[in-house]
């Protein structure tokens, strides 16, 4: 929808969070007269201007059949949507989409997409590019829309939630794997796995798709699509950075650029981040892997000096059937688990040692972090690894996994002393 369009509608805003909120600023700069309605489930939002009318709390969702245009935040779900909306719904990423005058990378996965797109906006910035990195990990984009021009990049890390009904694609798109995630939010995992084949779905024969060739699913995704194909393999950092490299070469980044430049990024953290090594135990913090298989991918890249690991959290439905064959293959020593994930771990572990309880690791029941750290200390053999990935989301006794990671550095610091 392009903005032009916009100015005789009567617009909503669905949901204050951050991204509504950089919504709202870009519309009253656009239409300064022009009423508006926020609608969230919170009851604590405070009216912006005396031109915005506020639905809130149990009966925001029915305001929306007033409305022309409905622009929704990614968190909600098309699902808990009355159906006569759904036409009206238009989100902040298709405004962007379908307005910016610039060219747009955009790049998804399951996981990896953070540290994929801060080091293409590395490599892009290090060879002259005027780059900007947006969406879910840098700056909401409406108000970018005001100064964008043609030669202006803009590297954006796209969620499923942003990528749902969008149908116009970026010049760049990166695929890099889909893993099961988000089924609380999706009917099932395909919804979620159709959802982030749109960043490619729409793309013509002018566009460039880099994908992950090594998943089966992406490969069966970018097979079907018309834009050029530059295929890439790799396992966690490594597919991050071959994807970087390759982005940089479509923007004809000299390949020493593009090596200083990778050579010179430091990690996000939260990413198989490196504590440190205290009282002889080394410490990981894994805490964004929310899933079995990047849990799995941890413990590859660590081998087998993992002796202890911190695994649980919310339950969105995953399967850890495989997590539990290799939790058993690697012969770690002590769980410590969290609610109320850890418990279904521990019970698929138990079933697959199929009664030779010889081969169970040491289970631990705990309820916040401070304990968790306690444990690895009393447990851990110096010489050894004691790793936090949890392969669930936080959300069960954390705010996100942020606050998870956070903590686990902070009593791995207070209960230990660096050697």
């Amino acid at each position: 929808m392009k903005l032009n369009q916009l100015k005789d509608k009567k617009i909503a805003i669905l949901g204050f969070g951050k991204e509504g909120r950089d919504t709202f600023r870009f519309f009253r700069k656009l239409f300064p007269k022009k009423n508006i309605g926020i609608a969230d489930k919170s009851n604590k939002i405070r009216r912006p201007d005396k031109r915005v009318r506020l639905y809130l709390w149990k009966n925001y969702l029915k305001s929306l059949k007033n409305y022309d245009v409905i622009i929704k935040s990614p968190g909600i779900p098309f699902k808990i949507l009355p159906k006569p909306v759904f036409k009206k719904i238009t989100t902040q990423t298709e405004i962007f989409f379908n307005n910016c005058p610039g060219k747009i990378v955009g790049i998804t996965g399951t996981k990896g997409k953070s540290t994929t797109a801060s080091l293409v906006y590395k490599i892009l910035k290090s060879g002259g590019v005027k780059a900007y990195l947006v969406g879910n990990i840098g700056k909401p984009v409406l108000n970018l829309l005001f100064s964008a021009r043609s030669n202006y990049v803009y590297i954006y890390e796209l969620s499923s939630h942003q990528l749902y009904n969008l149908k116009t694609p970026p010049q760049v798109a990166v695929l890099l794997n889909i893993y099961p995630e988000h089924l609380d939010y999706y009917k099932n995992f395909r919804e979620y796995a159709n959802t982030k084949a749109n960043i490619t779905r729409y793309q013509t024969r002018d566009n460039y798709l880099v994908f992950n060739s090594g998943d089966k699913l992406v490969k069966k995704f970018a097979k079907k699509s018309r834009a050029k194909k530059i295929p890439i393999r790799g396992v966690y950092y490594d597919l991050n950075k071959n994807a970087a490299r390759a982005v940089g070469e479509v923007f004809k980044v000299p390949k020493a650029t593009i090596e200083k430049a990778i050579s010179e990024f430091k990690p996000l953290p939260h990413r198989l981040e490196y504590v440190g090594t205290f009282r002889g135990i080394t410490f990981y913090n894994d805490a964004l892997s929310t899933i079995p298989e990047t849990t799995i991918a941890a413990l590859n890249i660590l081998g087998d000096k993992v002796e202890t690991i911190l695994l649980g959290g919310f339950d969105r439905g995953l399967d850890f059937k495989n997590l539990a064959k290799e939790i058993l293959k690697d012969k770690i020593k002590n769980l410590i688990l969290f609610p109320t994930t850890g418990e279904k771990i521990w019970r698929e572990i138990f079933k697959q040692t199929k009664d030779d309880f010889s081969k169970l690791p040491r289970a631990f029941l705990v309820q916040n972090m401070r304990d968790a750290v306690k444990l690895a200390y009393e447990h851990t053999p110096r010489g050894k690894i004691c790793l936090l990935s949890t392969a669930s989301a936080s959300f069960s006794i954390f705010k996100d996994y942020k606050e998870k990671g956070n903590l686990f550095k902070r009593y791995i610091k207070l209960y230990g002393k660096k050697t």
